[in-house]
């Protein structure tokens, strides 16, 4: 059974952007690490912003309706596994921090404030604190300039590539498309782009063969986009088996067949 994800933000299969806005909000800024040190907190943290980013984006809320979590890692369908053309599709991986950042226009507020602590978690009076309307009853100390602070490069994100026998025989082209966010020329704010990664497969790659596509991740304004890496998986072959560089056949033969080869 795949997961709930109205039921880890707390809403209905109804709801509106808005409602799901404001329960990331709410979820996001109540489990956040740097607030909350119980057990389970930072898992919850991840939970729902996997959540969040699927439900704000039409296209793959779509998806999930019809086919749930399964439909959206096969990309649609209920499990196909590939699209028109010969492109495959895939869901990434979803980097907890970076839905964070990207929420609050970039800014994370536990990572550019210090000195205070966090209140409640539903918007105060107001409508928030220091020019952060989203951030109602967060109260924080002396801030931190952007400028001594250091980009880092978010972890890369690795899916498998599945090929088959004869693929890897021969050689083949993989179309893989992506759906990634990119930053609007504001540099602050972003937006959704699909794009094609293609991969040609060389005759003979080993199964754990990586192939890297350097900054093509998320883009983020306090970030260095992850890099997407692709790992080459054999494919079950209903005859032949692969180990190494070796093709194995495993045949059933009579004892009499035995002694004749002996």
């Amino acid at each position: 059974m795949g997961k709930d994800y109205y039921k880890i933000l707390g809403i209905s299969k109804g709801a509106s952007d808005d409602e799901i806005k404001k329960a990331y909000r709410k979820l996001a800024l109540k489990y956040h690490p740097d607030k909350n040190k119980e057990a389970g907190a930072e898992e919850k943290f991840k939970e729902v912003a996997e959540a969040y980013e699927i439900l704000s984006d039409p296209k793959k809320k779509e998806i999930y309706d019809k086919y749930g979590e399964e439909g959206l890692k096969a990309g649609g369908g209920g499990g196909g596994g590939g699209g028109p053309g010969g492109q495959q599709f895939f869901y990434s991986n979803v980097d907890p921090h970076q839905t964070f950042r990207m929420f609050f226009g970039g800014a994370d507020p536990f990572a550019m404030f210090f000195g205070g602590d966090a209140g409640d978690d539903d918007d105060g009076p107001g409508g928030g604190v220091g020019g952060f309307p989203n951030m109602g009853g967060f109260h924080f100390g002396a801030p931190r300039t952007q400028a001594t602070r250091k980009k880092t490069q978010d972890p890369p994100i690795e899916h498998e590539l599945n090929v088959t026998l004869e693929e890897i025989a021969s050689g083949a082209t993989k179309k893989m498309k992506i759906s990634r966010r990119i930053l609007n020329p504001d540099s602050r704010t972003t937006r959704i782009e699909d794009k094609v990664l293609t991969i040609d497969i060389k005759p003979g790659w080993k199964q754990g063969t990586k192939i890297t596509f350097p900054r093509e991740g998320d883009q983020s304004p306090a970030t260095i986009p992850a890099d997407i890496v692709f790992i080459i998986k054999d494919k079950p072959h209903p005859t032949f088996r692969r180990d190494g560089s070796d093709i194995i056949y495993t045949a059933k033969i009579s004892l009499k067949e035995r002694r004749n080869l002996a």
